[in-house]
């Protein structure tokens, strides 16, 4: 289980160090083979690559025919890029993905369980400060065939 909230920064060429605390599992558990995709929050989604294939086989097995699950398997799925862990701990956001996350320097890697999210530090604390400020509000309704299912 990923958790705890880590602040890290991004180096020129768009690299990510991962916490050492997490390394040892990540090699255990993925071998260091990670997939790196889009949230509808603007924010990425990285998960150690049997993870994400459990995800993906769930994903794309929903009908297609659900507009709101369409636009879930082309944003989850037609994101996703794999990347692994370098020998010094590191990973490689791409270019479109950092875009897409405004990602710059500082970011918040923030473990959700089986997947961390990857934030820019300043959309991570309006986010935080908003969610708490509208806790107990009702943000909508999901599709039937996704209120059962977890990213």
């Amino acid at each position: 289980m990923f958790r705890g909230v880590n602040a890290v920064t991004l180096d020129s060429k768009g690299r990510m160090a991962i916490p050492t605390r997490y390394r040892e599992q990540l090699a255990r558990v993925c071998s260091g083979q990670m997939v790196l995709t889009v949230d509808r929050d603007h924010c990425l989604l990285l998960y150690p690559q049997p993870e994400w294939e459990e995800i993906e086989r769930k994903i794309m097995k929903l009908s297609s025919f659900n507009k709101q699950t369409r636009k879930l398997q082309r944003l989850l799925v037609g994101h996703a890029t794999e990347c692994e862990l370098d020998g010094n701990g590191r990973i490689l956001l791409a270019p479109p993905l950092r875009e897409f996350a405004g990602l710059n320097k500082d970011v918040m890697l923030i473990g959700q369980g089986n997947k961390f999210e990857i934030w820019d530090d300043g959309a991570w604390n309006a986010r935080r400060a908003e969610w708490l400020e509208s806790e107990g509000e009702d943000d909508g309704k999901l599709p039937p065939d996704l209120e059962s299912f977890s990213l």
